[in-house]
């Protein structure tokens, strides 16, 4: 009996590895003109990643903007101090968008928190490879990955902010 409850154990186990979505490349640049390659350059145990990639997604991903600054970077919260995380905000520019990439790039270079600047990385690119290898269903809903040092992805969140899905995505990085 000890031996299928851990024959089972471990063929589970696999199961749950070989699934794991990787997260695909995604090279962005800075308002300081760095570019940054996910998850490449994270330098972190763990990366909190949040996409948004439609003008409806992108005043969702503002609202997740503070709250997941104040908690995964600023470290305010019970547990906030006790994972290390790169954060990533990513406004995604694709499609008939990318022509919105400099014009937005330069009004958020001139007004932007040099703080939360270092945290936003933008993208034009196309968004193909991103909508099946991370399941981006709805285009007008942000999304929030938590990635391993690996980029292999934890925990994904999506849609309205609300503190429930913020203490989700750090429950994965308390484990």
């Amino acid at each position: 009996m000890a031996r299928t409850l851990m024959a089972l154990a471990l063929l589970l186990l696999a199961l749950r590895v070989h699934s794991q979505r990787t997260f695909p490349e995604l090279v962005g640049e800075t308002a300081d003109g760095r570019s940054v390659r996910i998850p490449g350059d994270v330098q972190a145990h763990y990366a909190v990643v949040g996409l948004a990639f439609s003008r409806k997604a992108q005043p969702l991903l503002e609202a997740w903007a503070e709250p997941a600054y104040r908690r995964f970077v600023a470290h305010h919260g019970l547990f906030a101090g006790t994972y290390d995380a790169d954060v990533w905000f990513v406004p995604m520019f694709v499609g008939m968008n990318k022509n919105a990439y400099e014009p937005s790039l330069r009004r958020f270079r001139e007004s932007a928190d040099p703080d939360v600047a270092d945290h936003v990385l933008f993208f034009k690119g196309e968004i193909d490879p991103f909508i099946g290898p991370l399941e981006l269903n709805d285009k007008d809903a942000p999304y929030f990955f938590v990635l391993d040092a690996h980029g292999n992805v934890l925990h994904a969140e999506h849609g309205l902010f609300t503190v429930d899905k913020l203490d989700a995505l750090e429950e994965v990085m308390l484990q």
